[in-house]
């Protein structure tokens, strides 16, 4: 892993000397994996054992291997992404592990950015990808696809891996935005190839997709122009993307096979009808079903967060406020602003109060400045 990080940087740094004085090629691509591939060459070939000290038997092997191509073509690139990817998220090594070496060996990620994602520092992302790296010399873990009978096995975890990825990038509080594009399309770009590929186009895989998808066509309709998080009820609906929309709702559609209903398939359900503009009972209290089945299936706070959300428009911000108050998530700066919400218009003085706690918890500069207006806007009713 290391020797093919050194050639892919000389190489752009080769690209960077290169380009500034002869220009951009006509086939930037085309002349990146043509450097590549002759620097892995030469590497190679700079690392062969005195001739003098190799058997006849080495030497045929060498030649071999030199005088096969490199085969750089796009379906080969997929193939053996597909394969590191099942290797990065081997079972040896903790989940926020596998995303790292995801984000720095799949999307190109550098150390500093993926520190940003985990709001944490170079040193300690440094030493957490190379002990990830060490458990994956010391077992031996092959770049290659599983046994077909090991695949539902190893997906599982493929696929949380490619969910937390879009998560970091959909919640994001690092640099100061509330959304990270760039690691939920690196997600989405990864489910894609899990998709298209005959061994893993699963129905948990379609959809995941179709999850990332749906979630996806509301990015620019989640942030306004200074950058502040817009709550659903406040989005220009006319922002939300289409294409998106439709392409979530196809990949859903592919999902429907098999006998086994993942949480991808409830998640992607909600994200469907949330992007459903008819502000219904019946809109709801479908969610508010989802939910109640997601939470059975595996529990979590952020879910059973977002549940008390669709309860407040199916049966009434009362019921909803009695719900969310039993989950105490007294850390999460979300569970403060859901509770200021509910409370508008029953209590302002705790809608304040609530407002006021997700400030203090608030890591973001536009989450703090949501809260503030928030906090500004009571004082006016």
């Amino acid at each position: 892993m290391e020797t093919a990080e050194d050639i892919t940087a000389d190489t752009f740094l080769t690209a960077a000397q290169t380009w500034a004085y002869k220009g951009i090629p006509e086939n930037p691509v085309a002349w990146l994996y043509f450097v590549a591939k002759n620097k892995a060459k030469n590497y190679l070939q700079r690392d062969l054992v005195f001739e003098s000290k190799v058997t006849d038997e080495l030497k045929r092997s060498f030649s071999e291997t030199y005088e096969t191509e490199i085969d750089l073509s796009p379906q080969n690139i997929n193939d053996s992404q597909l394969q590191m990817m099942f290797a990065i998220c081997h079972p040896s090594i903790p989940p926020e592990a596998q995303v790292g070496l995801s984000l720095r060996i799949l999307c190109g990620f550098g150390i500093e950015e993926i520190a940003d994602a985990f709001l944490s520092n170079k040193e300690t992302i440094n030493k957490r990808l190379f002990r990830a790296k060490e458990k994956l010399r010391e077992g031996n873990v092959k770049i290659e696809f599983p046994d077909v009978s090991e695949i539902d096995e190893r997906l599982t975890s493929v696929l949380t891996t490619i969910y937390l990825l879009f998560n970091e990038g959909y919640y994001s509080v690092s640099q100061n935005n509330i959304i990270r594009k760039d690691l939920c399309y690196e997600a989405m770009r990864l489910c894609t190839m899990l998709v298209e590929n005959k061994l893993t186009g699963k129905p948990e895989v379609n959809a995941l997709l179709a999850l990332m998808c749906l979630q996806a066509s509301r990015f620019d309709a989640r942030i306004d122009k200074n950058g502040e998080l817009v709550l659903y009820d406040d989005q220009d609906t006319s922002l939300w993307d289409p294409e998106l929309i439709s392409k979530g709702a196809y990949y859903l559609y592919c999902a429907a096979s098999g006998n086994r209903i993942s949480k991808y398939h409830i998640q992607a359900t909600i994200a469907y009808w949330n992007t459903q503009k008819a502000d219904t009972k019946e809109k709801w209290e479908t969610i508010l079903q989802l939910y109640n089945q997601l939470l059975q299936i595996e529990y979590s706070p952020v879910a059973a967060l977002n549940r008390t959300y669709a309860l407040s428009k199916a049966a009434g911000k009362e019921a909803a406020i009695i719900e969310a108050e039993k989950l105490n998530l007294i850390t999460n700066h979300f569970y403060y602003a859901l509770l200021g919400e509910l409370y508008i218009g029953i209590d302002n003085e705790m809608a304040r109060q609530h407002f006021q706690a997700a400030l203090s918890l608030a890591r973001t500069q536009p989450n703090k400045q949501a809260m503030q207006k928030k906090i500004d806007s009571l004082i006016h009713i």
